[in-house]
């Protein structure tokens, strides 16, 4: 009787202590999960979304550039070609992006180059001429072809430009020539550099693709990838115009997490339809979760060992007090509120009952690590502010009560000038501390109800509660003393700091009742401010009124 009671004790033990410690550990370790790929998807949809907009920004800037040079009068009026050689060798020395600018007349011979490449050849069977003659024309990324072998290359690759040409008319609107462009693809891969640079220490093995809207081409991506096809699901769901992530399995058979966004233009710029793909492997993505995952696993085997020899040996004498005992355990396992004997008639009841303490007091310790984990999403980890998910979190409850206030919100995008000088010049570990600096001054200027949150990079957004008649006004002083705080010297390495900042203005629900148009134009606003010279406010549909700061 003696042994069957033993064997009986310890299978139960056995499977107590399995079936808490992996019932809980499946749960916390799926929830786990499922955080961790929120918070890194959106993060990796994120970076496409904003390594996008800085390609089709660049592309409107010298696209804008390019428009401007063709009204200069040294083209227009047909001055000596030395003249607009001249010119043309000045603009790209200012403008390193251009590798080959040239003036052709309206039979494709070239009058005027830089560095006089190509100077005399006809290049009226090239699409950079055919096209630019009758219109703006921004081709797609190529292969050099005629400048192969002309211009510099120290690293040998092959070299890949984007073409820009438009006609050059005089001022009675007849076409007098074509004005034509090669930009350098060097200037995508340095953008590519800078996002991946900024990705936080813990998105590691991570991969950024530009990809061809017409065969789905990688233009931008590992090498042993460029000018392969991509068929993914994700590409067809950012040539739809949605952004966003999604698990996926990639050609060579394994699983990412992958970020997607499409280039969808800037102001007059339509752009040429590429797609942003940003991508981590599932595993890297999940290391955290597999490692907690172990732990629980052992940690089960180890409490089943541990209880399945107490059991043996205490059985025959405890057979009364672990019936007490196993009783209150299947009653705590059933989520009542009791507790655990702690003495008893035997010293092994008193061992025994220790342990089961330890255990809970452990899974109960994980799901309050779980429980900061969640917290922790909803914070940008270098500055404590809040992050885009607590961005979202607070409009969506702030939204819903809005209209019982009579107020409205004013969105300020604010952007850092001279940021990246001190980064440059100081290193990261210095921008990062001048970022936890930013940070601390605008949490300073906060008020009850407001928001203020870190976007990424150097880049803010306060959301402010406003009277509806007072709106514009008040987001326009609550800007003049974040330009003023800014303005303030910073002391970085023991060097004195002076950064400023441009800030970009848009009212929910005035200049619309979407949240994320109003971000838009609140950014819109903001690169108006930087055009306008930098540390100053805008507000969107207004080019320069509230500019503060000069």
């Amino acid at each position: 009787m003696g042994v069957k009671l033993r064997t009986g004790l310890m299978i139960t033990f056995i499977v107590l202590s399995l079936v808490l410690s992996l019932t809980l550990g499946l749960v916390l370790n799926r929830y786990a999960a499922h955080s961790v790929k929120n918070e890194i998807g959106e993060s990796l949809s994120s970076t496409a979304y904003d390594t996008a907009d800085k390609l089709d920004n660049f592309m409107w800037t010298r696209s804008g550039e390019m428009d401007m040079l063709a009204r200069l009068p040294v083209l227009i009026d047909n001055v000596k070609t030395e003249d607009i050689h001249e010119m043309l060798d000045q603009l790209q020395t200012s403008f390193p992006s251009f590798s080959w600018i040239a003036y052709m007349d309206t039979t494709g011979k070239v009058l005027a180059s830089t560095g006089n490449i190509l100077l005399g050849k006809d290049l009226s069977q090239r699409p950079v001429y055919q096209q630019g003659i009758k219109q703006k024309f921004i081709g797609d990324v190529h292969d050099a072809v005629l400048l192969a072998k002309l211009l510099p290359n120290p690293s040998g690759e092959p070299l890949q430009f984007v073409d820009i040409s438009l006609p050059v008319t005089d001022n009675s609107g007849r076409t007098i020539g074509v004005l034509a462009a090669h930009m350098s693809w060097e200037w995508a891969r340095e953008i590519k550099r800078s996002m991946l640079t900024s990705l936080r220490h813990d998105e590691k093995d991570v991969d950024l693709f530009i990809v061809s809207r017409n065969d789905r081409t990688v233009l931008l991506g590992p090498d042993d990838m460029v000018g392969t096809s991509l068929p993914l699901d994700s590409v067809t769901l950012a040539q739809s115009g949605q952004s966003g992530w999604q698990l996926e399995q990639w050609p060579d058979g394994k699983s990412y997490l992958t970020g997607y966004a499409y280039g969808d233009g800037y102001m007059d710029y339509k752009g040429l339809g590429w797609t942003v793909l940003v991508r981590q492997p599932e595993s890297t993505a999940l290391a955290s979760v597999a490692e907690l995952n172990r732990f629980t696993t052992l940690a089960a085997i180890g409490a089943a060992v541990v209880f399945a020899l107490i059991g043996w040996f205490t059985a025959g004498k405890i057979a009364a007090p672990i019936r007490r005992l196993t009783n209150r355990a299947n009653r705590l396992a059933a989520g009542e509120d009791v507790e655990l004997p702690e003495k008893g008639g035997f010293q092994e009841i008193n061992i025994l009952s220790r342990s089961l303490k330890r255990m809970v007091r452990s899974i109960t310790q994980k799901d309050v690590e779980l429980g900061q984990m969640q917290t922790m999403a909803h914070y940008d980890h270098l500055t404590g502010l809040p992050n885009r998910n607590a961005l979202e979190q607070y409009l969506e409850q702030t939204l819903a009560t809005l209209d019982d206030t009579k107020r409205q919100l004013c969105f300020l995008y604010i952007d850092l000038d001279g940021f990246k000088k001190v980064n440059d010049t100081l290193g990261h570990q210095a921008g990062d501390h001048l970022l936890q600096k930013v940070a601390q001054r605008l949490t300073d200027l906060s008020r009850e109800d407001d928001i203020t949150v870190r976007l990424g990079g150097d880049e803010f957004l306060v959301v402010l509660h406003t009277p509806y008649e007072q709106s514009r006004q008040q987001g326009m002083e609550y800007g003049a003393a974040i330009i003023e705080q800014l303005n303030r010297p910073f002391m970085l390495e023991y060097q004195k700091v002076m950064i400023g900042c441009s800030i970009g203005g848009a009212l929910y629900p005035t200049d619309s009742d979407n949240p994320i148009e109003i971000v838009r134009m609140a950014d819109q606003a903001l690169y108006r401010s930087k055009r306008a010279g930098k540390n100053r406010m805008t507000f969107y549909n207004e080019e320069q009124l509230g500019a503060v700061g000069g």
